[in-house]
């Protein structure tokens, strides 16, 4: 895997932008606006915290960002290139390539060996066994699970399967990955060890870094924030020096 040079300068043209999201669920007397006209610019290579509490948007937000979901107004760019007007066949292929994804929940096929639920993006990209056996160990390795590669997801603990998810997003070279709650499974000091692989990825490898979290002291940690109540934004904060 490619190591990156330091983040682009924020002059450079942003690699997502959100203008004027609104997400509504249901229709009539029964619809909710979870997000409403909201404008953001996410800098390549920097890390990017959306703060809010439950139910705020923030999530929300993430999915529309990632791609995972579609505005019911408003509209995505992708390095400049606006996401309505990709179709399904050139949609999915974008989203794997592009962004890596780290959840709460793990979504790890629990009775699968670390080895084949890291591998999953590239079999889907269609990559040869051959290249998809150097990738997958080369991320394991990155993330010091090389030697958990022919170990079973459901043998490992909470702070091993986080890694595995975590090799799992860098596995396809991402440009950007996605954190939503990375560390709201694991106690306090497993939690701040992801932290610190996700903030020292980001660094060495020019990654771009959304994390939506409820955690202001995760939040400072990134180069700028957001916070959201009630599906907008109330506060923009440029957080690292």
């Amino acid at each position: 895997m490619s190591l990156s040079t330091t983040p682009e300068p924020a002059s450079s043209p942003p690699v997502l932008r959100a203008v004027g999201l609104t997400r509504t669920y249901g229709k009539g007397e029964a619809a909710f606006t979870a997000l409403h006209g909201v404008d953001l610019d996410v800098q390549r290579g920097h890390s990017l915290a959306i703060v809010g509490k439950s139910g705020s948007g923030k999530s929300t937000l993430m999915h529309l960002l990632a791609l995972l979901d579609r505005p019911t107004s408003g509209e995505i760019e992708v390095d400049g290139r606006a996401a309505s007007g990709l179709r399904a066949r050139e949609l999915n292929p974008l989203r794997n390539k592009t962004f890596g994804f780290v959840f709460q929940q793990f979504f790890l096929t629990a009775g699968q060996t670390v080895f084949e639920n890291v591998s999953l993006p590239l079999v889907i990209a269609g990559l040869s066994p051959k290249e998809r056996k150097e990738r997958t160990m080369a991320a394991l390795d990155a993330l010091g699970l090389a030697d958990k590669a022919n170990n079973r997801a459901n043998d490992l603990s909470g702070g091993q399967k986080q890694r595995v998810v975590i090799a799992r997003a860098l596995v396809n070279e991402p440009s950007v990955i996605f954190a939503d709650e990375p560390t709201g499974n694991l106690d306090t000091a497993t939690g701040a060890q992801v932290e610190e692989i996700l903030f020292r990825l980001q660094r060495e490898r020019g990654i771009t870094l959304v994390v939506v979290t409820h955690d202001r002291d995760l939040a400072a940690r990134c180069d700028s924030s957001v916070t959201i109540a009630d599906g907008r934004i109330v506060e923009r904060t440029e957080v690292a020096a």
